[in-house]
């Protein structure tokens, strides 16, 4: 009998779920943002064309916080703006899940989780896996002289990354990928992210017993066996993190790595400078991850009255919180729109701030480090494949390439 795992194995093309690639229309956010920032850093109304970030037709309408330092008091006020709405959003998919949980509770869990991403097991990722899975992806096509770098890179090498760091059969990556991507956007398709949810959490049971009875050298048996303070990780505690790893630790991951690549092919004389002079490419995924964000916009709730950027938002009231926004704030950055690897360092918002401050950050710019490595020394000569039509960044609220067409030296 064929399993839903032997099947995927036989390969999976994201694109065949378009709906889930964009998430929103394919314009460009930014023009948008920058309009309505220029009214004020707060304004009660949504700044982009379509209806992604609209839930419910009958609620009041949300709060758009577009002005970085706005953006930034948001994120570090927890007690003010609370993160639970992410569980009214999502459902049972983020009900145990730390982003979607308020103090104390979420310092609790933090605690519980953090000793999974510790500096020794990162390094060791970095050196026995994260290289090894992108050197595996880049053989397959570097004999070719050209490739789609989203199909062919970019969209599998997170999802492979994660899968060994768990543990998981080889096999399996694709399926993950599948069910991650049908989880994160169920928004638009609330029965498939639900079935997704239902698969995983079946799953992850199963390889959770397996790591109690027989522990390996992989993450999950870290979260089975992880103790603080005479506390361990719950069933749901530790499904919550898996779940919330996958399109955490691989739909960002991803999005981020094709942006840069993005960047700097659309800006060919600062990749010749990234691939001459090594010292520069710390400052370029700081670029990258501050010019195009995977992820424009984060939901909170205000719970107590509030004054935010000159604007009185009643408790109760809901927040559409633009991080892309903030990264392009002109009062913080000089030529918001440029890309450009040299700019004066200025801290982004991209893995948030405060208390929900990305736990998996270290991770993903270890990753992006090592995939851009990898491309600089391993695809040389590489630009973009002229022809219609050119690769663009797309979607509303998470953006990636939708295609990355590149030729190299064999």
């Amino acid at each position: 009998m064929t399993t839903p795992v032997d099947a995927a194995a036989r390969g999976f093309d994201p694109f065949e779920l378009p709906d889930t690639i964009q998430l929103g229309t394919a314009d460009d956010p930014y023009p948008h943002l920058a309009a309505a920032r220029r009214k004020g850093p707060v304004q009660l109304d949504w700044p982009l064309p379509d209806d992604v970030g609209t839930f419910d037709e009958d609620r009041e309408p949300s709060f758009s916080v577009l002005g970085h330092d706005e953006v930034m008091a948001v994120l570090r006020d927890d007690e003010t703006y609370s993160s639970r709405v992410l569980a009214e959003i999502m459902g049972p998919v983020l009900e145990h899940a730390m982003i979607a949980m308020d103090e104390p509770d979420h310092r609790a869990l933090r605690a519980l989780v953090a000793p999974a991403f510790r500096p020794k097991l990162l390094a060791r990722w970095e050196h026995e896996l994260v290289r090894r899975v992108v050197d595996e992806l880049i053989d397959s096509f570097a004999s070719l002289g050209r490739a789609d770098l989203v199909r062919r890179l970019t969209f599998a090498f997170p999802v492979r990354v994660i899968a060994r760091i768990l543990g998981l059969p080889e096999r399996s990556s694709s399926q993950f990928q599948r069910w991650s991507i049908e989880l994160i956007s169920m928004i638009v398709n609330w029965d498939r992210g639900i079935a997704a949810w239902n698969a995983l959490r079946a799953y992850f049971a199963e390889r959770a017993a397996e790591r109690r009875a027989q522990p390996q050298d992989d993450l999950i048996t870290e979260l089975v066996q992880t103790e603080v303070d005479g506390q361990r990780l719950t069933d749901d505690d530790i499904f919550a993190f898996l779940i919330l790893l996958l399109p955490a630790g691989i739909e960002t991951t991803y999005r981020s790595l094709g942006n840069l690549l993005f960047a700097l092919l659309t800006h060919p004389d600062q990749l010749d400078e990234v691939r001459q002079s090594p010292e520069l490419r710390a400052s370029a995924i700081e670029e990258g991850l501050r010019w195009e964000t995977p992820l424009v916009m984060v939901p909170r709730r205000c719970v107590r009255n509030a004054r935010l950027g000159g604007i009185d938002i009643p408790a109760g009231r809901e927040l559409s919180v633009f991080i892309g926004s903030a990264n392009r704030d002109e009062r913080h950055y000089a030529e918001p729109d440029r890309f450009d690897i040299h700019r004066v360092p200025a801290p982004h918002m991209s893995f948030g701030s405060g208390p929900h401050m990305c736990l998996g950050m270290h991770l993903a710019r270890m990753e992006t480090r090592v995939a851009l490595e990898a491309v600089l020394e391993r695809l040389h000569d590489l630009r973009l494949d002229p022809g219609p039509p050119p690769p663009r960044i797309v979607g509303s609220v998470f953006r990636s390439p939708n295609t990355l067409p590149v030729s190299f030296t064999a």
